[in-house]
């Protein structure tokens, strides 16, 4: 077998020398193989579609010497979170929330110069926060996906920033949801539910806007609102208009709700206590 191989193999080399622009018709194993820039693609691709599909919560952080960088962690309930959406990085819990465009590729994700909203805040901490963020996040930045799931980042001075993934509401239900307009009355009333005693829902309507933020017609009437908004809490008294995402649930059990609703923004705030 040894001796075949080797009167085939420089025969083999021959033909494909003396015609190299001609490929047997049907043959896939002489195609050109994948070149290292398509394949460097297609892992960027990848990982763009990992930072999509998580929110991204500051875990922890410390600077060249190890030591933890406390000004990142002013707000101890609500970690720094990056979101990644199309081209563009959002980042938030910060005093303002703060934003820009981004790209990935050779290792590194590159954040180009942000924006933020203006507002001032009255925590001196908060304050600083925004700027402890915008400094280590801007420019090219060493990136690491792990296998574990977390994300690195690593700093041109050397500090380290590692985030815990936490995934987004499109990819806990799979696509993208619907954006409607709810305004929530500052009083619950009580409302019957075979599970739980002495129930209390918020009171909802639905509002309808153009696309220029016009309000359409008059909301209809208040109806009990059985189920909950992610991440929205009631102030009582308090008036809210909010944005959310409508989520279809694929096979619900038989006594919850076909839809999930997680709060996008709070629009408007009116305070109606007596």
């Amino acid at each position: 077998m040894k001796r075949t191989l080797m009167l085939i193999l420089p025969l083999a080399l021959m033909a494909a020398c003396s015609n190299p622009s001609t490929a047997p018709a049907g043959r896939d194993d002489l195609a050109p193989a994948p070149t290292a820039a398509a394949d460097q693609a297609a892992v960027a691709r990848l990982d763009v579609q990992r930072l999509q599909g998580s929110h991204w919560r500051l875990d922890s952080a410390t600077d060249a010497s190890g030591k933890r960088i406390d000004a990142l962690f002013a707000r101890a309930d609500k970690p720094v979170t990056l979101d990644f959406q199309g081209d563009r990085i959002a980042i938030s819990n910060t005093c303002n929330r703060m934003g820009g465009g981004y790209t990935l590729a050779d290792g590194s994700l590159t954040i180009s110069p942000m924006a933020s909203t203006m507002m001032a805040c009255t925590d001196k901490n908060l304050m600083a926060l925004d700027q402890a963020v915008g400094s280590r996040l801007e420019g090219a930045l060493k990136t690491e996906l792990g296998d574990a799931g977390q994300l690195t980042l690593r700093t041109a001075k050397g500090d380290v920033l590692v985030f815990t993934p936490e995934p987004t509401a499109e990819t806990r239900y799979g696509g993208e949801g619907e954006t409607v307009f709810l305004e929530v009355a500052a009083q619950t009333k009580p409302c019957p539910h075979p599970m739980i005693r002495d129930k209390q829902c918020l009171q909802t309507r639905e509002i309808r806007y153009d696309a220029n933020g016009i309000k359409q017609g008059e909301p209809g009437e208040w109806e009990n609102f059985y189920d909950v908004i992610e991440g929205y809490t009631h102030e009582d008294g308090v008036r809210n208009v909010v944005r959310v995402k409508r989520y279809k649930i694929a096979n619900p059990p038989a006594d919850a709700s076909s839809n999930a609703y997680v709060l996008d923004m709070v629009v408007e705030s009116a305070n109606e206590k007596k």
